[in-house]
C-alpha cells in the first residue's frame, strides 16, 4: 500500500459540509426491570457529549492529522453551544451559520450492560435563506482546501449542494459525498460516492451477483457522471467501481464492537489521502483498514495518523 508521511498529512486541507450533530451519551446501571412497563430501569451514572455527524467526519479528518473546516448550520440553542465548544476543543475550524428557530439536532443514546438500550432523536430542518449563505461562505472556503467532502444525513443542511459541486469542479477539486435517500441525481458530477451496501440498494435495487452489482453501480456511475462509486459491505469489505472497471478490498477480520461512525471514518481517510495526492485506488486499502480499526472502538470514534499508518 502506498505509504503517506505526516508532513503532507499536515498539509491537507479538507472542506467538510453536511448536516452536523451532538451525540449524547447516558451510561447507566440495570438492575431491574420497570413495574410501569416492561423495559429496563436504567440508573444514569455518568454523561457524555460527542460530535456527531458531519462535525464527526470533520473530528476524523482532525485525527488524521489533516486541517479540517467545518460548514454547517445550527440553532441558538443550548446543544449548538455545547457542539460549538467540543469542535473548538478539537482543532477544527467551525463555520456554523444559526437559525434561531432550528432545533439543533441531538441524538440521546442511553447504555446499559456495555449495550445501547435506546435512542431518542430531537431535530428539525433549517431556514432556506440560511443555507444560502452557506454556499456564499463556501465559494470563500473552497480554493484554499485539497479536497471537499459532503456529509449528508437528510437534515436539510446540504439543499444547495448542486451549486457547491459546480464551484468545487470549478476549482479542480475532489469531490467526496457519504449520500443519503433514493435520489442520488443532486450528487451528479461528484469525484466518488460511498453508500453501504443498504443504502445502494435502496436506489439501484438488489443484486444477485458480482456481476450485476457492478453492472448497476457503473450505471449509476455513468448516468450521473461520477468519477468512482465505494460501495462500503460490512464483512464483504469494500467495492470501488471507476472507469477502469472494479476493484475489491476484504474486510479486515477483527472484533466488532460499534459499526456507529465507521462510514464518516472511511470517508474521511479517503479524503485526506486525494488531498495529499494519491488515487481513489491508492487510497483504498487504507480506508478499508480505517474502518476496521474504528469499528473495535465504542460509539462514534476516530483515528489517529499513527494507529492508521502503524
Amino acid at each position: 500500500m502506498t505509504p503517506i508521511n505526516a508532513q503532507a498529512m499536515e498539509k491537507a486541507h479538507i472542506l467538510v459540509v453536511g448536516d452536523v450533530m451532538l451525540d449524547r451519551y447516558w451510561y447507566g446501571a440495570v438492575e431491574r426491570i420497570s413495574p410501569e412497563a416492561p423495559v429496563p430501569v436504567v440508573k444514569v451514572l455518568r454523561e457524555e457529549e460527542r460530535l456527531g455527524g458531519s462535525a464527526n467526519v470533520a473530528f476524523n479528518v482532525a485525527s488524521l492529522g489533516a486541517h479540517a473546516s467545518l460548514l454547517s448550520v445550527v440553532g441558538e440553542d443550548p446543544a449548538s453551544h455545547s457542539l460549538e465548544q467540543l469542535i473548538l476543543q478539537t482543532g477544527i475550524e467551525p463555520f456554523l451559520g444559526r437559525d434561531a428557530e432550528l432545533k439543533t439536532t441531538v441524538k440521546l443514546r442511553i447504555i446499559g450492560r456495555q449495550q445501547q438500550l435506546i435512542r431518542a432523536d430531537f431535530e428539525d430542518l433549517p431556514k432556506t435563506e440560511v443555507l444560502a449563505s452557506q454556499t456564499r461562505q463556501f465559494s470563500e472556503l473552497i480554493a484554499s482546501q485539497q479536497a471537499v467532502l459532503f456529509s449528508d444525513y437528510g437534515k436539510g443542511g446540504l439543499a444547495h449542494i448542486q451549486d457547491m459541486i459546480e464551484l468545487a469542479r470549478a476549482h479542480h477539486r475532489p469531490i467526496l459525498i457519504d449520500p443519503k435517500g433514493s435520489d442520488y441525481s443532486k450528487y451528479q458530477n461528484a469525484s466518488v460516492i460511498t453508500p453501504n451496501r443498504a443504502e445502494l440498494q435502496d436506489v439501484v435495487g438488489p443484486w444477485q451477483s458480482e456481476a450485476e452489482l457492478e453492472h448497476k453501480a457503473q450505471a449509476l456511475r455513468q448516468a450521473l457522471n461520477l468519477g468512482a462509486v465505494l460501495v462500503t459491505r460490512s464483512e464483504e469489505g469494500m467495492s470501488l467501481f471507476d472507469s477502469e472497471g472494479s476493484s475489491h478490498v476484504k474486510a479486515q477480520a477483527r472484533e466488532v464492537f460499534d459499526v456507529t461512525g465507521a462510514g464518516d471514518t472511511v470517508i474521511a481517510t479517503l479524503a485526506c489521502l486525494l488531498a495529499c495526492g494519491l488515487t481513489l485506488r491508492e487510497a483504498l486499502p487504507w480506508a478499508n483498514r480505517a474502518g476496521g480499526l474504528v469499528v473495535g472502538k465504542f460509539g462514534t470514534a476516530t483515528l489517529t495518523f499513527e494507529e492508521l499508518f502503524a
